[in-house]
């Protein structure tokens, strides 16, 4: 995943609803047209999803900048972006 330049899909993350035990794929690359979730236009870009299992049910915040350090969760690296 060395290669894999993510671009951002936007600049402040999205409230989502997320069931205890369920699977998801986060996007990394920035390109899905279903953020915060992958929809396979990561095809080409080196980046691939981020696979996760919410622990609990209810709200969470992911990240849709692409840079936080606790994927799929937003870490307020958006704050901090020089874009």
């Amino acid at each position: 995943m060395s290669n894999c330049v993510p671009k951002a899909a936007a600049m402040e993350p999205i409230a989502v609803t997320l069931e205890a035990g369920r699977k998801y794929f986060w996007c990394r690359c920035g390109r899905s047209s279903k953020q915060p979730f992958c929809d396979g236009s990561h095809q080409g870009t080196g980046c691939e999803p981020v696979a996760f299992t919410a622990e609990k049910s209810g709200e969470a915040w992911l990240c849709r900048c692409k840079r936080t350090g606790n994927a799929p969760y937003c870490d307020g690296s958006h704050n901090r972006a020089d874009d």
